[in-house]
């Protein structure tokens, strides 16, 4: 009997794509999270977009210290040499 997936089963298969990637694109791995593992995990932004839920978010921030977001490309990626110092997210 399985159990129902929790916002961490969901961070963690995050991890794992961006492992495989390189690259996390939000718009890509919204889409693949609601066919994954439900509506559950996912939301309707104030734009009107889909988006991973907040809890999913916490989840995934807390396993992945060495990543960063990169605001302009709208994706998550392993942290750089160049990258500043103490911030998750990027230019």
């Amino acid at each position: 009997m399985s159990s129902k997936p929790t916002a961490k089963d969901v961070a963690q298969y995050m991890k794992g794509q961006l492992s495989q990637e390189r690259y996390l694109y939000q718009e890509v791995i919204v889409y693949d999270i609601e066919a994954k593992f439900g509506s559950d995990f996912v939301y309707i932004n104030e734009n009107g977009n889909l988006a991973i839920g907040r809890n999913v978010l916490k989840e995934f921030k807390k396993i992945t210290p060495n990543v960063v977001w990169e605001r302009s490309e709208r994706c998550w990626r392993l942290r750089e040499k160049y990258d500043q110092s103490g911030s998750r997210m990027q230019e």
